[in-house]
């Protein structure tokens, strides 16, 4: 029988190559020298994290800027209603809340689409005859964030686009850059209330767009569309068969003087993914109870966007639970007068603010009709000695302990976004500031083609 054995020839760790001979029955065979692995620490972040980009983070983190000591700060910058604590949600909800926890029926894992009752619940409070839903057609996610992701998840494969509204919400384009999403941004027209670029729109499709996000009513603009104005967009869609994924979590947060429409009631032939939740119309952004609502009444999406959903659902296994068991009481116990107060407050504090920077040379706001935001018009032309609206608004932080959004975050330079769930006071204190910054800074035709010869 023959033997065999491997001498190695090295020296302790510091050997890059072994020299390796095998010997059998006496006779010594070189097999020369192989490389050797000397095992060490690699451990890189995926290409997904590095593809992952917020903007909004980008750019303030980037602001390197303090607010004047001398002044209390006062943010308007971001979309969270609970901050200030003068909008809390109803008595109701949060007693829907306490009565589950009570119980301990909800401690265990859901389906990862939801409780089959909670699917019902939000399909009954959603559904009407221009867009019929059951409890088939809902989908429970962690907040509409979430609703978005698993949206475009299942619409869109790398190397494909989206069509994103500009301005608009920034979480569009960080998801679909991460996935590998293109996005391709359709204009929006301040001077028309923020109604969308039909025709711009229209000329972006190819055939690798795999939807077209419509926000309404929307963040940042404040924008709320027409029944005439959505009739149009579902006439591109429908042309040019791109199903629609909606973000309307601002839904029904609409002022007095105006209505609002979903997309899906218009439309029987448009498949649309429609994205809700709880978080700004309840208040309650925290709880992170979200869903999707799939209207697709010619079978278009057919199971295969359903077993789509289901599968990407099953990634982190439904939102939480305890929300889900509170979501049928929650529908259905809120007084209307909650809504009605909510948006009361939401409408005076824009009025003001619209009023109040309107009156302020440079600036021009354009008329908010829901949500929580108005943008700003920042007439550069007149503040010649800022580079952009990003500096603007730096400026501002540090002169007045004012903090407004450029809107740069939203792909729309030289505007900025003001947040109007602030007290009524704040709003009125931080317009006032706004105004004297303004003043200091303002520059006349004359004055400004003196600063720039000086340059």
């Amino acid at each position: 029988m023959d033997s065999y054995l491997i001498q190695v020839n090295g020296h302790g760790d510091h050997a890059p190559m072994l020299d390796v001979h095998l010997k059998t029955n006496g006779n010594s065979i070189s097999l020369g020298k192989v490389k050797g692995r000397k095992p060490r620490w690699a451990v890189r972040a995926s290409e997904m994290s590095k593809k992952t980009f917020n903007p909004v983070r980008a750019i303030v983190d980037t602001m390197k800027v303090e607010p004047n000591p001398k002044k209390a700060m006062i943010s308007l910058s971001l979309g969270d209603p609970t901050v200030f604590g003068n909008l809390p949600t109803n008595d109701e909800v949060t007693r829907a809340m306490k009565e589950v926890l009570d119980s301990g029926r909800y401690n265990g894992y859901a389906p990862s689409v939801g409780y089959q009752s909670c699917r019902e619940a939000v399909a009954a409070h959603y559904s009407c005859p221009e867009a019929p839903l059951e409890a088939q057609d809902v989908i429970l996610t962690s907040g509409c964030s979430q609703a978005i992701e698993l949206a475009l998840a299942v619409l869109a494969n790398p190397g494909q686009n989206i069509l994103v509204p500009r301005p608009g919400f920034s979480l569009y384009k960080t998801l679909a850059l991460s996935m590998g999403i293109e996005v391709k941004l359709y204009n929006l027209l301040p001077e028309k209330a923020w109604e969308i670029d039909l025709e711009h729109l229209e000329s972006l499709v190819d055939d690798k767009t795999a939807c077209l996000i419509v926000n309404n009513p929307s963040n940042p603009c404040g924008s709320v569309f027409s029944k005439s104005h959505l009739q149009k967009i579902l006439a591109v869609a429908s042309r040019q068969c791109v199903p629609i994924l909606a973000d309307e979590i601002y839904g029904d947060m609409v002022f007095a003087d105006c209505k609002y429409e979903p997309i899906a009631n218009l439309s029987t032939n448009v498949p649309i993914l429609s994205c809700g939740g709880l978080a700004k119309r309840w208040l309650v952004p925290g709880w992170r109870m979200g869903w999707i609502l799939i209207h697709d009444r010619r079978d278009i999406f057919g199971n295969e966007i359903r077993d789509g959903l289901l599968r990407l659902s099953q990634r982190i296994l439904g939102p939480c639970t305890i929300v889900q068991g509170a979501l049928e009481r929650i529908l259905h116990r809120t007084p209307p007068e909650f809504y009605h107060n909510t948006l009361s407050i939401l409408k005076s504090n824009a009025d003001l603010c619209y009023a109040a920077l309107s009156a302020i040379p440079g600036l021009q706001p354009v008329r908010p009709a829901g949500a929580m935001y108005l943008m700003v018009e920042i007439e550069m032309e007149h503040f010649p000695e800022f580079e952009n609206d990003v500096e603007f608004t730096e400026r501002l932080i540090s002169e007045q302990s004012v903090f407004c959004l450029p809107a740069t975050c939203f792909e729309y330079p030289n505007f900025f976004r003001v947040v109007i769930t602030v007290p009524e006071e704040m709003i009125l204190e931080a317009c006032s500031r706004i105004q004297e910054f303004c003043e200091m800074h303002y520059q006349g035709a004359e004055g400004a083609q003196d600063l720039e010869c000086d340059k």
